[in-house]
């Protein structure tokens, strides 16, 4: 497996400004690994992903420095209609990216653009607008669908260009819990059926554990943690030092290991803390 992403020494501050957003970026990501993206507010998540998707700095401006490599191509080289062919981009507003009259238009827009055969176009826009569960609503305008509707018609527009990297910037932000439920599943359905290296930055701690290959944690523009759910949280200290907060049932275990109860492992979900609990009565009282 090679590697999609490798960011090294990446460093990038906007026009006028004094301070660098992002200091010294390192990070690799595998081809087709779930990568999630976490930190406080500011920390310079969504300004990463803008530099991935080419939107940094052909669109928005700013000094950027390192070295960021895209299936192994150095991005800063590429044209943006380069970058498109293997990167899909959906914003956290879907308002901000459907321009259409109707549902299956949308994502006809995008074929159109790539100057595929009129065949090819409409094939693909129907395949997965059913993949999505959109196929009753192709022919309504994307104003008369539900906030959640309108996110997974923006994720559907940019999985029939077929990237090979699919780049989601908090796509829940928006959503009240019906529609966070529907993007999350069809997020979940693509992570177990389709071959795309996937990087969201998404507060929902407790499902990105679940979800995740990887988690990174950024704070002040660092990357201070990068690796399994379960090393990053395994590490009290760290989590607190940078003030994210953990999962819930972590945090229980990080408390009775400040008690003075052993814990071999910190859990991360639900079911590991009733394990682990098991264990620590199994080794009290069986």
């Amino acid at each position: 497996m090679g590697l999609a992403i490798e960011i090294k020494d990446l460093w990038f501050k906007y026009p006028l400004s004094e301070d660098w957003v992002l200091k010294g970026i390192d990070i690799d990501i595998k081809e087709g690994e779930f990568v999630a993206i976490m930190g406080p507010s500011g920390c310079g998540k969504s300004t990463l992903l803008y530099i991935l998707a080419g939107i940094i700095p052909n669109m928005i401006r700013g000094e950027v420095r390192g070295s960021i490599k895209v299936l192994g191509k150095e991005i800063l080289n590429l044209r943006p209609e380069e970058i498109v062919r293997n990167i899909g981009f959906v914003f956290q507003n879907p308002d901000s990216q459907l321009l259409m009259p109707t549902a299956i238009e949308e994502v006809i827009m995008g074929l159109e653009n790539l100057g595929l055969p009129r065949e090819e176009i409409l094939a693909r826009a129907w395949n997965v607008i059913r993949y999505v569960g959109l196929e009753g609503k192709a022919r309504q305008s994307p104003r008369s669908l539900s906030a959640g509707e309108k996110q997974i018609l923006a994720i559907a527009s940019v999985l029939a260009l077929k990237p090979k990297i699919l780049i989601l910037d908090e796509p829940t932000s928006m959503l009240d819990h019906i529609g966070t439920a529907k993007v999350l599943g069809l997020i979940e359905r693509l992570k177990r059926e389709a071959e795309i290296t996937t990087i969201v930055v998404e507060h929902r701690i407790e499902w990105a554990v679940e979800v995740a290959d990887k988690i990174a944690i950024m704070n002040d523009g660092r990357i201070e943690a990068y690796g399994d759910p379960r090393e990053v949280f395994g590490n009290p200290n760290l989590i607190r030092k940078i003030g994210i907060r953990p999962p819930m049932i972590s945090e229980v275990f990080y408390r009775l290991a400040e008690d003075g109860i052993e814990i071999h492992r910190i859990p991360i979900t639900v079911d590991e803390g009733v394990k682990t609990v098991k264990e620590i009565l199994g080794d009290r009282f069986g």
